[in-house]
């Protein structure tokens, strides 16, 4: 220890309260584990439909080991996810956990995020070695169950902003849409947002573009279990070379930060939108300073980019935007690519909205 360090005094009671956020991480990372096995296996869901339970009669209905479910409701109980009644000695969700836990179709449901954690640690090895290498970790590298979370994560989202305070927000873009338009869907993934639209706007035709091959397949057999494959169609195309022409609105969700090319891609936005067209935007919510991100917003949407959005970008010799880009950087970035107008459209308590226009 230098001489520096040992002349610095401890404040016992600030090395307390520190110790114990680490404590506070140490179980929540573990407790995180927990709550993606009791999504993937059902606990939750079965404790919600059917009532308080003791860990032998939860793991009766759910086909599982009551000794490994009684430690799990344990957890779960001491960490606020489920409650627990000491004098009947069950367990039972309230109607908030019950809804954040097992509704997919709730605007509250956050059970996706549990799959995006666990497939974001799994790539610790390779993203450890690029703190070394400066090198990346392409999106398709990843665990799948990154796809399958992002989708289950931001959905929600999507279902409850998207058509009611997004899409209106834009100049003129929903009477198109109401009316017939067309709209490409940059980075589209498993479909969540593209079918969504295509719901919403059945006289509009959609694209849905996204370099990973496994994903566009995913969204072509949804579109089908929707009911919109006569006005949707999937591609496998990269940001900066998408086909088409005379788009009325292109969309990037929460995917131009980690692109390899995001000037490309606004190019490429820009040259095919209609005259009076536009492009929404989509990003996570970040501070325009480096402090603006001292939160639990910011603390999640930089770790992830750390070990996803950042990786990805590097590894295509981009520019590494992140997830938590400024306002300023996106609108840099998007005015190189040839648009002359970008402005913040609506926001959320996760996201920013922008709208460019040429």
């Amino acid at each position: 220890m230098s001489s520096s360090q040992q002349a610095q005094p401890v404040n016992e009671d600030r090395m307390h309260e520190f110790l114990g956020k680490v404590v506070g991480d140490f179980g929540a990372a573990l407790s995180s584990t927990l709550a993606y096995i009791g999504i993937k296996l059902g606990l939750y869901a079965a404790l919600a439909q059917t009532g308080p339970a003791t860990p032998a009669e939860l793991a009766a209905r759910t086909n599982t080991s009551e000794r490994y479910v009684r430690e799990w409701l344990i957890n779960q109980a001491s960490g606020g996810y489920v409650e627990y009644d000491a004098g009947a000695g069950r367990y039972h969700m309230s109607p908030e956990q019950a809804v954040a836990l097992t509704d997919e179709n709730s605007p509250f449901y956050v059970g996706g995020g549990f799959y995006v954690v666990k497939a974001m640690g799994r790539a610790e090895p390779r993203i450890t070695e690029a703190f070394r290498t400066g090198e990346g970790m392409l999106w398709g590298e990843h665990d799948a169950d990154l796809f399958v979370g992002t989708e289950r994560f931001f959905r929600p989202g999507y279902t409850a902003h998207l058509v009611n305070t997004w899409i209106p927000s834009l100049n003129g873009i929903e009477e198109k849409l109401k009316t017939g338009g067309t709209v490409a869907d940059i980075g589209c993934g498993h479909g969540a947002s593209t079918i969504i639209m295509a719901k919403a706007y059945p006289n509009s035709r959609f694209r849905g573009f996204d370099n990973h091959a496994p994903s566009i397949e995913h969204a072509r057999r949804a579109a089908e279990e929707a009911g919109v494959g006569d006005r949707v169609s999937f591609e496998v195309a990269s940001a900066s070379e998408f086909p088409g022409e005379n788009y009325d609105m292109i969309a990037f969700f929460d995917c131009l930060h980690d692109m390899g090319d995001p000037v490309g891609a606004a190019r490429r936005a820009c040259d095919t939108l209609a005259p009076e067209g536009s492009a929404l935007i989509v990003e996570p919510m970040a501070g325009d300073t480096v402090e603006g991100n001292f939160n639990i917003i910011g603390r999640t949407f930089s770790a992830a980019s750390t070990l996803c959005c950042t990786a990805n970008s590097l590894a295509l010799g981009g520019p590494a935007l992140g997830a938590v880009a400024t306002e300023a950087a996106l609108r840099e970035t998007v005015l190189a690519g040839g648009f002359t107008q970008f402005r913040r459209a609506a926001e959320t308590p996760f996201n920013r909205i922008f709208e460019a226009r040429r």
